[in-house]
């Protein structure tokens, strides 16, 4: 069951001021791509263990790319819908289609 819930946030990874998603609900940082783990079912905000998100890969379910997610507090690994205001460059890296430029 989806339950709207779009609200501006800042984000907990890179400190920037995440705006409303244009279309849906905003459960990501549409710069860093890191969340919160704070859904139980998307948009109720009813998950009591609030660790951070971390971006670890791209796939693709039921025709929606989706990023793939692994919480730095619990463990549990979940998926959330791409946003089309989504860091572009991050999502290439996370496909594995270009190697992060460390210079």
């Amino acid at each position: 069951m989806f339950i709207k819930n779009n609200q501006s946030f800042v984000c907990i990874n890179c400190g920037k001021e995440v705006h409303p998603h244009p279309t849906s609900s905003r459960d990501h940082c549409n710069y860093c791509l890191h969340g919160l783990h704070v859904d139980i079912e998307p948009g109720d905000r009813a998950n009591s263990c609030r660790g951070v998100l971390e971006p670890i890969g791209i796939v693709i379910k039921k025709k929606k790319t989706q990023i793939v997610y692994k919480c730095q507090n619990c463990g549990e690994v979940i998926n959330n819908v791409i946003a089309p205001d989504d860091n572009e460059e991050l999502l290439i890296e996370l496909s594995g289609l270009i190697t992060p430029n460390n210079d």
